[in-house]
C-alpha cells in the first residue's frame, strides 16, 4: 500500500528592498506620515511656549537674587539662624512624619500577624488538647502499673515473712510459744 500525504507549501512574501547609497530601505520612499506632521505642528508651539517660560523664570530668579543679594548680606546675621531653625524645624517635622509612618506600620503588620495566628489557633488548640489528653492516659496507664507492681512486691513480702515465722515456729527457733504467736500476729497486722 501506498502511503498518500498531501503536502503544503508555504508562500513567504518579501516587500521589495530598494538600495539607495548603500542602505536599504524596505518601504519604497514616500513623505512622512500624516499623524508625524500633526505630532510636529503640536509639538513645536508647545515645547517652544514651555521653553520661553522656563527662560523668563531663569532670568527672573537671577534678577530677583541680584537685587536681595545684599539684603541678604545685610540681615545675614538674623537670616542664618532663621534658616538653621527653619531646617531643623522641617527636619523633625519629617522625621516625626517618618516615624509615624513607621510606627504605622509597624501596627499594621502585628494586627494581621495576630488575625493569622487566630486563624491557626483553633488549629494548634485542638492538637494540644488531644496531645494533652494523650499524655494523662499515658501517665495514668504508668501509675497503675506502678500501683500494681508496688502491691505485688509487698503481697509478695507478706507471704515471705508469714512464711518464715512458720518455718521459725515449727523448727523450734524460740524458747516459749506465746512468742512465735505474739510474732506472727506481728507481721499479720504490720502487713495488712
Amino acid at each position: 500500500m501506498a502511503d498518500v500525504r498531501t503536502h503544503r507549501h508555504q508562500v513567504q512574501v518579501h516587500p521589495l528592498r530598494q538600495h539607495e547609497g548603500g542602505i536599504k530601505v524596505v518601504y519604497p520612499q514616500s513623505g512622512p506620515s500624516s499623524t508625524k506632521v500633526l505630532a510636529v505642528v503640536a509639538g513645536v508651539p508647545v515645547g517652544g511656549t514651555l521653553l520661553t517660560l522656563a527662560g523668563l523664570t531663569l532670568a527672573g530668579s537671577v534678577i530677583g537674587l541680584m537685587l536681595a543679594f545684599p539684603l541678604f548680606l545685610i540681615f545675614s546675621p538674623v537670616i542664618v539662624p532663621a534658616a538653621f531653625v527653619i531646617g531643623l524645624a522641617m527636619t523633625g517635622f519629617m522625621a516625626s512624619g517618618a516615624i509615624g509612618l513607621t510606627g504605622l506600620s509597624s501596627m499594621s503588620w502585628v494586627l494581621n500577624h495576630i488575625r493569622r495566628v487566630r486563624e491557626r489557633m483553633p488549629e494548634e488548640l485542638e492538637e494540644a488538647k488531644q496531645r494533652l489528653a494523650d499524655m494523662a492516659e499515658y501517665v495514668g496507664q504508668r501509675t497503675k502499673d506502678a500501683g500494681q507492681t508496688i502491691e505485688d512486691k509487698a503481697h509478695d513480702v507478706r507471704e515471705s515473712k508469714t512464711y518464715d515465722v512458720r518455718d521459725r515456729d515449727t523448727k523450734g527457733h524460740t524458747a516459749s510459744g506465746d512468742r512465735d504467736t505474739k510474732t506472727t500476729r506481728e507481721v499479720r497486722v504490720a502487713t495488712t
